[in-house]
């Protein structure tokens, strides 16, 4: 498992309430129905006429919310084989309406119905009343036909698994759980964990496209949503409309190259939480940042040589780390992390275990309420197979600790995480330059964790129009994060299509 691949919006509304459902009940169906034009629903490719000609059955779920179920085929290269399901969601526009915005949380793995469901969270007030906001989740993800690789008791482990292990049998323990995701994933009736790269799910935001009446496709995507829209935006450059990436990831990336950098990301964020705790004054972790830092790392092994209690549960290293990041996705949530790591320090876990369930989207009752975990593995995986075997991974250990003490074992034996993969796509990921499309704008924020700066600037200079709009502040992403200058940028030019001035600093 890469750490790229759950993104700060999974955390942002996992610590919110996201319980909802697409399903019956509450609303009314859309009264103006697009009738899309010849031109919208003409098929790329022969044999796909039939899904670019289908019309959306919307039904009231959700209150004011709308719901229906896109058809795909399950693999594009054999488009009169089996079929599955994409499920979408919309929430009208409030007021004129323009279009309709598909928009994506990341992940892979992140719904984009639940990312709609709380979409007043994260779209602005003039955005809402002039698009329709359009949810979905992705193949293999959610409410979508799922790819379901391992029960509960696994998942647990799967999450709890030491992230640096120190001796062989640990090493076993932490190859297990990949070896056992990969079985489950194989294991699982009628090819769907073939069938969920990333192309595959821009292919089918293609026939969404279609079956919501639109010429061109305004979007919004957030973390691995924007390698999503870029790579919709090279399949298909001509029918990119108004397209915001956010929290970018470069084009091109070898798995090495993403984790180091992510590791890198964590440690800064790390640090810029410590160095507020500091300034703030009678920082509970120490007078200074390092020696916050070194608390925080003491800690961790604290709990790798002994688990904490936590309710019934063992808070494990595993539990702990990603008990640590989530957090520090976004800034607001610092004070969850204060609390979480002064409680540990007490000797209880439960604060830490809490916001480690929430990054793998586990219940109270010990159940999974999604499959973040396991299309994020599928997907990933399917996109570049390339682990590394324990000794390869012992050999980069080293470099990753001096670039990130606190993250780097982790990130580096993450590499470890799909040399157990099964699946080959059927069609690779394509080089991006989305040449011919029109302005793509992307966001970078200078202290970003997950998607480091640096992607954001290779991103926009990757693409044939690339627009870079960067935010100097910390946490993931960079709209709806309280600089006014991004989200004014970013409104004007949804709404109203002004391209913000290329390399804005905000």
């Amino acid at each position: 498992m890469k750490l790229k691949a759950v993104t700060g919006a999974v955390a942002l509304t996992a610590l919110t309430v996201i319980t909802a459902a697409c399903g019956a009940g509450g609303g009314t169906p859309d009264a103006d129905q697009v009738s899309p034009s010849a031109g919208t629903t003409a098929a790329p490719e022969e044999g796909l006429q039939s899904f670019y000609s289908q019309k959306l059955d919307w039904k009231g779920c959700n209150g004011a919310f709308e719901c229906a179920t896109l058809e795909v085929p399950l693999d594009y290269s054999d488009p009169t084989g089996r079929t599955i399901d994409v499920a979408v969601i919309k929430d009208p526009a409030s007021k004129d309406k323009i279009g309709s915005l598909a928009i994506n949380p990341g992940g892979p793995g992140g719904s984009g119905i639940d990312y709609a469901l709380y979409n007043n969270q994260s779209f602005s007030r003039e955005v809402r009343d002039s698009y329709d906001i359009v949810g979905f989740d992705p193949r293999g993800v959610g409410q979508s036909t799922p790819v379901d690789c391992l029960d509960d008791d696994a998942l647990d482990a799967y999450v709890a698994v030491d992230p640096d292990p120190d001796n062989l049998a640990e090493v076993k323990a932490y190859v297990d759980t990949g070896v056992e995701m990969a079985n489950g994933c194989a294991s699982q009736r009628r090819g769907i964990s073939d069938h969920v790269s990333t192309v595959e799910a821009a292919r089918d935001m293609d026939v969404l496209r279609a079956a919501l009446g639109e010429d061109q496709l305004d979007y919004f995507g957030a973390s691995y949503g924007t390698q999503l829209g870029s790579t919709y935006a090279e399949l298909y450059p001509d029918r990119v409309g108004r397209f915001v990436l956010d929290g970018a990831i470069a084009p091109g990336l070898s798995v090495v190259d993403a984790n180091l950098a992510q590791a890198k990301g964590f440690e800064v964020a790390l640090r810029s939480y410590v160095e507020n705790c500091v300034d703030e004054g009678d920082c509970f972790l120490g007078d200074t940042v390092d020696e916050g830092v070194e608390r925080v790392q003491k800690l961790l092994a604290d709990i790798d040589a002994e688990p904490l209690p936590a309710g019934d549960r063992e808070l494990t290293a595993g539990n702990a780390l990603y008990g640590l990041i989530t957090p520090l996705y976004v800034e607001s949530y610092w004070p969850y992390l204060t609390e979480a790591l002064q409680a540990a320090m007490k000797g209880d876990g439960a604060p830490l275990m809490s916001l480690s369930d929430n990054y793998a989207g586990r219940d109270p009752k010990g159940g999974y309420i999604n499959n973040t975990m396991e299309a994020n593995w599928a997907i990933n995986c399917l996109d570049d197979s390339s682990g590394l075997s324990p000794t390869e991974v012992r050999e980069q250990v080293p470099a990753f600790e001096k670039a990130a003490p606190t993250f780097g074992a982790a990130l580096a034996w993450m590499l470890n995480g799909c040399s157990a993969e099964k699946f080959e796509a059927t069609e690779p990921e394509p080089e991006i330059d989305a040449e011919g499309s029109n302005p793509i704008v992307v966001i970078g924020t200078t202290r970003d964790p997950a998607t480091p700066y640096e992607w954001a600037k290779d991103l926009a200079k990757a693409l044939d129009n690339g627009v870079l709009v960067s935010r100097d502040g910390d946490g993931h992403t960079g709209y709806m994060q309280g600089n006014r200058c991004v989200d004014n940028a970013i409104n004007d030019y949804l709404v109203d299509g002004k391209v913000p001035d290329d390399g804005l600093e905000c």
